[in-house]
């Protein structure tokens, strides 16, 4: 029985990822904080021995070094932010008998889109430390699998949602006003002509795609991998789409970019909205469904909708307004 370490396996991935681990026979180690519990029950996780460490608080190596002491034939690293921490992790588990080590990055490491569809080999154009850090961590992890052999593959998420937690929204960011207005049929207000475009994925896709690559070893060596839906979607289509699930007819403004900023009057909304839709773009995942067998469970539509209920079930939408 393969040993399997996750790393953040209590969060949005790890939810439903160690599951699967867990029900296709691995022996499941959890690393975590110790703060939060899985978004969903699972009668698998039962089976599962969870560890508590703190990587910001384990300095200097020591959290690497515990890391590698398990002996874990697979380390997947759900929560690694930094090139600093990618070098750590790979010395550590460099002196161990590991077999696999699959690192989660993001598809923020591309940053502003050369060519559509987006591939994962295009060149990397990050717009900010986030994306730069994972870009950088990639291409270290690469590299020393063609220099020394270290079996380390990358997986690319979109936007995640799922049932647990606020989703980014129409307008691209987490203004927690903008929702429950489309829920009671109000106006909204888009930046531009709402054609930039978001590439949702639902987590339990995330997941499959690290699952596949862990099976797929082999061809999932030295590689990245995205792991989107089918389809991304603008910002019109998608408030166009929300409008609809609440029985709502379509009810959209579409401002110039500074005349949006002004309307929107919070920095922080901006920044979000900016950052994502100056990366607009359609991730291919052909390389996936080639090397990995990698076939997303959830349309677009309905993983939006299911993050959706999930929020107005439990009257999130009120609450934020």
């Amino acid at each position: 029985m393969l040993k399997v370490l996750v790393i953040g396996g209590s969060g949005r991935i790890g939810t439903y990822l160690v599951p699967k681990l867990v029900n296709s026979g691995y022996e499941v180690i959890n690393v975590t904080r110790g703060i939060s519990l899985p978004y969903k029950n699972n009668p698998a996780w039962k089976e599962v021995e969870n560890v508590t460490l703190d990587r910001e608080k384990e300095t200097g190596g020591e959290f690497e070094r515990k890391i590698a002491a398990v002996g874990a034939d697979v380390v997947i690293d759900l929560i690694n932010y930094t090139l600093k921490d990618t070098k750590a992790m790979a010395e550590a588990l460099g002196q161990t008998n590991l077999s696999h080590y699959l690192f989660c990055s993001s598809l923020w490491a591309h940053g502003k889109a050369t060519k559509i569809p987006i591939i994962e080999d295009q060149p990397r154009v990050p717009l900010e430390e986030y994306g730069l850090q994972k870009a950088k961590s990639e291409a270290y992890l690469h590299e020393l699998y063609r220099r020394e052999g270290f079996p380390e593959t990358s997986v690319l998420p979109g936007q995640i949602c799922g049932p647990g937690w606020n989703i980014i929204n129409p307008t691209a960011n987490l203004d927690p006003a903008v929702f429950p207005k489309i829920s009671r049929g109000e106006e909204i207000a888009i930046a531009n002509f709402g054609m930039q475009t978001l590439h949702f994925v639902h987590a339990d896709d995330v997941a499959q795609v690290f699952f596949k690559a862990l099976t797929h070893r082999k061809a999932a060596l030295g590689e990245s991998f995205h792991a989107v839906g089918e389809e991304s979607i603008t910002l019109q289509g998608y408030a166009r789409a929300m409008f609809r699930y609440f029985g709502h007819e379509v009810n959209i403004k579409f401002l110039p970019w500074k005349e949006w900023c002004a309307y929107v009057g919070n920095e922080e909304h901006i920044d979000v909205t900016y950052h994502h839709i100056a990366r607009s773009g359609y991730y291919s995942i052909e390389k996936a469904k080639r090397l990995l067998d990698y076939c997303p469970r959830h349309t677009l539509l309905e993983s939006l909708e299911e993050s959706v209920e999930y929020m107005a079930k439990r009257d999130w939408l009120n609450k934020a307004n």
